[in-house]
């Protein structure tokens, strides 16, 4: 599995406030969404993600197990799982994805006291 894409990046850091499955999650499905990880791919075993990453394989599976529910990952029984080839399940991701960011973006103007457009505005000035 050397010449295929990587499930995690390599620069990827836990952060011990939130459960390592959500986590492993959010990466992965972006990593897919952006195209990183291909349609169609064969994914580790969940004993072999597991110990790539060190952790408990209850973890791993439980990662894959949402993944699967977000329809971003299929499983074939004896053949292994797989990045799945419906975009339309991708495109969906990728709208949710934009719908948070939009949303994290919408509260942290307002923490900051201004309008979306303010924010955009104040961020755009040249220095």
């Amino acid at each position: 599995m050397k010449d295929e894409p990587m499930l995690l990046p390599e620069d990827f850091v836990v952060n011990p406030s939130r459960p390592i499955y959500e986590q492993f999650v959010e990466q992965i499905t972006a990593r897919i969404v952006r195209g990183l990880l291909p349609t169609g791919l064969r994914l580790p075993s969940v004993r072999d993600f597991a110990a790539g990453r060190r952790v408990n394989p209850t973890t791993a599976a439980r990662t894959y197990q949402e993944l699967e529910r977000m329809g971003l990952i299929v499983t074939y029984r004896g053949q292994g799982t797989f990045v799945t080839n419906e975009e339309a399940m991708i495109l969906e991701a990728r709208k949710v994805m934009a719908k948070e960011a939009v949303q994290q973006f919408k509260e942290m103007a307002i923490s900051i006291g201004l309008s979306v457009q303010e924010m955009i505005e104040l961020a755009e000035q040249e220095e």
